[in-house]
């Protein structure tokens, strides 16, 4: 079975996305709803699949993926945002190939939730983890690659070095060894989830990949976020927060680069 964890706050396309979930899928699924200390704003199906978590508090998205996966059941799991919307049978071409060491994230277009459409936007498949930015405000992301999407378009499975972190799949055995939780202390807690993750895959010999055989479309950031940022509670920036991401993981980032280690062949 697949477990998918879709944390929640507010978000008037929740009922969609999980409308496409269901009529996507063809494999046993549950999705487990986490409800981040607020009230549902989407009516959602009437569906034995779905099951709604609520948080006593708000307390943002890393202690909600980690309390979704608690309550979960499958051998795999799976995490999506509550604003996208996912390709046909999504969750045999993401379990099917899935190798007990490896992240993998399908192909990533992007959507506009007013129309529910996908947007006419070059899909992102592959990115770059980067430093980016000063002395004042160093942070690591991932930069859309073009070039070697272009270079490699017909290799459907591959190796890829950052995600956006709003879909992934691994197997449930991977997360209780090595992923184990979330950190929620000291990372800025709705962003560098993805980057963490991926640094403990990598220090236990596994991979991130890609799988171009199926895809999700996730809101376009032109369109408004609902999540509490910069809210006197969510105060949604702290240079603390980035410098406690490059404190844990720069030194082994730098090795991984001086090895060549991520970079693509």
């Amino acid at each position: 079975m697949l477990s998918i964890v879709i944390p929640d706050y507010k978000d008037p396309y929740l009922w969609k996305t999980v409308e496409s979930l269901l009529n996507n899928s063809q494999w046993e699924i549950e999705i487990v709803v986490v409800v981040d200390g607020c009230e549902l704003v989407s009516k959602l199906p009437e569906d034995k699949r779905i099951k709604i978590v609520h948080l006593g508090a708000n307390r943002w998205m890393r202690w909600a993926i980690n309390a979704g996966v608690l309550v979960s059941k499958g051998d795999f799991i799976m995490r999506v945002d509550e604003h996208q919307t996912f390709g046909k049978w999504y969750d045999v071409i993401l379990t099917k190939d899935c190798k007990e060491n490896w992240i993998v994230t399908p192909r990533r277009f992007f959507l506009d939730p007013v129309k529910w459409e996908v947007m006419d936007i070059q899909p992102v498949d592959y990115c770059d983890l980067i430093i980016m930015g000063d002395q004042e405000e160093r942070k690591f992301t991932g930069l859309t690659n073009s070039k070697v999407a272009e270079e490699r378009k017909d290799i459907m499975i591959d190796e890829t070095f950052a995600m956006q972190g709003s879909c992934w799949v691994m197997r449930r055995s991977w997360w209780d060894k090595v992923i184990w939780e979330l950190q929620t202390e000291w990372y800025w807690p709705l962003i560098q989830d993805s980057h963490e993750m991926v640094f403990k895959t990598w220090k236990a010999w596994g991979k991130l990949m890609v799988n171009k055989k199926t895809w999700h479309a996730h809101k376009h950031r032109s369109f408004k976020r609902t999540h509490n940022n910069w809210t006197k509670e969510n105060p949604a920036h702290c240079d603390a927060w980035f410098k406690y991401a490059l404190d844990m993981w720069e030194n082994y980032y730098n090795e991984l680069k001086k090895e060549g280690k991520i970079k693509y062949e």
